[in-house]
């Protein structure tokens, strides 16, 4: 994740996309496909596109590089399970970055640090925050893009024992980091349609109350006033 002396630079470099304040990484989850890994556990990794998989959690920065990543849930896990074992979580709840705060899907609840779109947006400050926040948080989707054109093997299906799925994913993230550090030209190869949860067949989540007064005060304080110019 970003170092401190970091984070007004990002910020400033997400707000650039579309205006949205105060956010250090857009968030989101992918499947990598992987083959059958058989045994008692093996249907924890069919997703509910029916494909085995591991459910990938990333943030991503503004460049698309990926400051952190979670690869060691089966695909049948839900991306907030996913978030709320994780250690970036905790470093959220610490307070470690202040008033900044992650963009997420409707995947994950609303929190404090973890802002995600209104699901009815009537008012016009409700509106633009919901286009703001898709715009911003589409680094994320865009990232896995180029990151699965450049490494084949995880756009595809990996043919891997599975005690060693974990290693190559992640290595091929810190290779796509170099990449983008590099300004390495982006290869045009073909890869398999995103494999993402079908958010309509899932529950919503329950959102934090903490997150929906911090997304209503940002809306009324500034969205507001920024759809009203």
């Amino acid at each position: 994740m970003p170092t401190n002396e970091e984070l007004e630079s990002i910020s400033c470099q997400f707000y650039d996309i579309a205006r949205f304040p105060k956010v250090i990484g857009a968030i989101d989850c992918t499947h990598i496909a992987i083959v059958s890994p058989g045994g008692e556990t093996a249907e924890l990794y069919r997703n509910r596109k029916g494909v085995f998989s591991y459910n990938v959690q990333t943030i991503c920065d503004p460049n698309l590089k990926i400051r952190n990543i979670v690869c060691r849930w089966p695909g049948g896990s839900h991306d907030s399970t996913i978030f709320n074992n994780s250690n970036v979580k905790e470093i959220f709840e610490r307070g470690q970055y202040g008033d900044y705060v992650l963009l997420g899907d409707s995947g994950y609840p609303a929190e404090r640090y973890l802002l995600t779109p209104l699901r009815n947006p009537v008012t016009p400050g409700e509106i633009l925050y919901n286009k703001t926040h898709i715009k911003t948080r589409n680094t994320v989707e865009r990232s896995y893009g180029v990151w699965k054109r450049r490494f084949p093997c995880i756009g595809s299906k990996l043919r891997l024992k599975q005690n060693r799925i974990e290693a190559v994913v992640v290595a091929t993230a810190v290779l796509h980091n170099i990449c983008r550090t590099r300004n390495d030209p982006e290869p045009d190869l073909p890869v398999q349609i995103e494999i993402r949860n079908d958010e309509s067949n899932v529950p919503n989540s329950i959102d934090n109350r903490n997150g929906q007064t911090v997304i209503s005060n940002l809306i009324h304080h500034y969205f507001d006033r920024l759809a009203a110019d």
